[in-house]
């Protein structure tokens, strides 16, 4: 995968000490293998468990390794952050995925073999593993983005994307910073701006450590709250 192509991986954590090893582990060799100019960036969004300190150790043991901390703010606003932050330290490509062990790190060849042909590279969790509520609460999300802004995205939500700084520099100045479902909104500008964006087959296993810090009734809180800042977003387009 070698290339002069600088690849920024952002991963947030938040209380994921008992996945973190592993996940930075498989991670750090896909950005390893690219050259030494990529980065693996591991948000720590104020974890109160040993994330953090966990993070800082494998530092010493993984060079491209960057772990940051900020104040929490929930999964919207990390990712915004470590995708600003990628821009601002000049990735070509800005790759997304979770903390909890979920996806595969060798998935990610052909979205990377395939960047120059799309702005927007997605992973559709086919045949998920991580619950039924979840998927539930996906085909829900994929309903009320179509009625709130005409677009229908097979997986708009998905940790697991690559984009093109160009595209994303563009595209993430519509996405407030500390919104939720910041993937979500950005999937719905890179369609609205007719960008060239791609959907992909992903596993999406179930979580592989740790405790889920987000229940179902906490998903049907954001879910609510999202559909009101949709609306929102929308009428300040149209305003």
């Amino acid at each position: 995968m070698g290339t002069s192509d600088k690849l920024y991986i952002i991963i947030p954590a938040y209380n994921e000490e008992a996945n973190i090893e592993k996940v930075v582990c498989g991670w750090h060799d896909v950005v390893a293998s690219i050259n030494s100019e990529s980065r693996l960036c591991v948000i720590d969004d104020g974890s109160k468990d040993n994330t953090l300190v966990k993070l800082q150790e494998l530092q010493g043991k993984y060079s491209q390794l960057e772990a940051i901390t900020k104040k929490n703010g929930g999964h919207g606003s990390t990712i915004y952050f470590g995708y600003k932050h990628a821009l601002e330290n000049g990735a070509d490509y800005i790759f997304q995925t979770d903390s909890d062990g979920q996806t595969m790190p060798d998935e990610i060849s052909v979205f990377w073999e395939k960047r120059k042909n799309y702005d927007l590279q997605i992973g559709h969790r086919k045949g998920r593993q991580d619950g039924i509520s979840r998927i539930f609460v996906t085909k829900i999300l994929k309903l009320v983005v179509f009625l709130q802004f005409g677009i229908w995205s097979k997986d708009a939500n998905t940790p697991f994307r690559l984009m093109s700084s160009e595209s994303l520099g563009e595209i993430i100045q519509f996405v407030p910073s500390n919104h939720n479902l910041t993937n979500v909104l950005l999937t719905v500008f890179y369609h609205k701006k007719g960008k060239k964006i791609k959907y992909r087959n992903v596993t999406f296993r179930p979580r592989q450590g740790g405790v889920n810090s987000i229940n179902f009734k906490r998903i049907v809180g954001i879910g609510w709250k999202a559909v009101q800042d949709f609306a929102n977003i929308r009428r300040n387009r149209r305003g």
